[in-house]
């Protein structure tokens, strides 16, 4: 990764689009951008008042954020969205990440 964000701005590396709806195909026009991502970078904080505010999320922290927030950023052939910390709507908890992915084993940690 080559970017790094400045400020309260915070770089997300978001799922990839569901290719099929059950049995049938959406075509790639047709996928909605995810509106779930991982942290991979962020800024130092909002500066305010002579000091840096720190933000509530960390690097790895899975978020949801508005579907048409932020910029989309293409670095070594993946797409990014770097986005200010207002956008961020909440942080997934590990109850909804099992509910997603199911039970966490040794075989699955890389779907997370």
């Amino acid at each position: 990764m080559k970017t790094r964000p400045l400020g309260d701005r915070i770089l997300i590396r978001p799922d990839d689009a569901e290719e099929k709806a059950g049995n049938i195909f959406i075509p790639e026009t047709l996928q909605q951008q995810p509106a779930v991502g991982e942290i991979v970078a962020m800024g130092p904080g909002r500066y305010e008042d002579g000091a840096y505010v720190p933000v509530e999320v960390k690097i790895g922290d899975r978020v949801l954020f508005g579907r048409y927030a932020g910029k989309q950023i293409e670095d070594d052939g993946r797409v990014y969205i770097l986005l200010g910390y207002d956008d961020i709507l909440g942080i997934e908890t590990a109850k909804e990440i099992v509910k997603r992915y199911g039970e966490i084993s040794d075989n699955s940690r890389d779907k997370l």
